[in-house]
């Protein structure tokens, strides 16, 4: 099952087309898509049912698929290698930080640049689908509504500032969480613990790694976050980056006005950021 936002309402995304989620439940499932994942059973139970598509689908039309999410949770440094690349050990507990949800947008966005220090960082992105406290270790993914997309763009100067490092500021930029293009369910995939995942700036890949190399898998993730405080139905955890960012490069890269920045994770879609400079306020 694949769910997205479409103009601002919530749609089951099928074969060539898409499915009014509100319209095909009689109103009884809600068009807002934030909503919709405090509903998450009852929507898996209407794309059971296999209504067929009420309009094509469009890139275009498709917005962040979590618009609004109450809390966003960033792990940094899970991939060995891009603790290696930035000099630090490898943790032993996920490194945590959030995106201000402000900062999201959809997948495909045009993102304006606040400096010539902004950074990629490709992520898989887990939606919580309903309320996880506690949570056993090995039962995490009972609590995940589905998989999306996600590129943590991250300002490095403010991110580093002196004289304590500014993380949560960094990463949240108007246009610094694109996600999408839609969320899909574990199912549709043949294991959601080893997706192929890369980014290309204009065409040139530079980050490419499977999420069977994440330090702390899903289920752990979602075992330690859930063991300090709730996750809510709509929550996003970017689950962390690999190797290959620009800021760890001799000399370090960054974007530029005119890039564009493909962010792919296998089996769960593809999303397209294109990056300009700031316009005057």
């Amino acid at each position: 099952m694949r769910v997205a936002n479409a103009d601002g309402r919530s749609v089951l995304v099928v074969d060539d087309g898409v499915v009014d989620i509100a319209t095909a439940s009689g109103g009884t499932l809600p068009d807002d898509p934030q909503l919709l994942y405090e509903h998450w059973a009852d929507v898996r139970s209407l794309a059971e049912q296999a209504p067929p598509p009420t309009a094509p689908f469009e890139l275009s039309a498709l917005r962040a698929p979590v618009p609004r999410p109450r809390q966003v949770f960033a792990i940094g440094m899970n991939y060995a290698a891009h603790a290696a690349e930035a000099g630090v050990e490898a943790p032993t507990f996920p490194p945590t930080f959030t995106k201000f949800p402000t900062c999201l947008t959809g997948p495909d966005a045009t993102v304006e640049l606040p400096s010539a220090f902004v950074d990629w960082e490709v992520e898989l992105v887990v939606v919580i689908g309903r309320h996880a406290y506690e949570v056993e270790a090995g039962s995490g993914w009972g609590h995940v509504a589905g998989l999306t997309v996600g590129q943590d763009l991250s300002e490095r100067i403010v991110q580093t500032r002196p004289p304590a490092p500014q993380f949560s500021l960094g990463k949240s930029f108007l246009g610094f969480g694109p996600t999408g293009p839609w969320v899909i369910t574990p199912d549709e995939l043949d294991d959601p613990d080893d997706l192929e995942l890369s980014c290309t700036v204009n065409g040139e890949e530079v980050q490419k790694s499977r999420t069977s190399d994440l330090i702390f898998g899903v289920d752990v993730l979602i075992h330690l976050l859930s063991g300090i405080t709730p996750l809510l139905p709509g929550d996003l955890i970017f689950t962390g980056t690999p190797s290959g960012v620009g800021g760890t490069r001799t000399p370090p890269r960054f974007l530029a006005p005119g890039d564009e920045l493909v962010t792919t994770v296998e089996g769960v879609g593809t999303i397209y950021t294109h990056l300009v400079e700031r316009s005057a306020r």
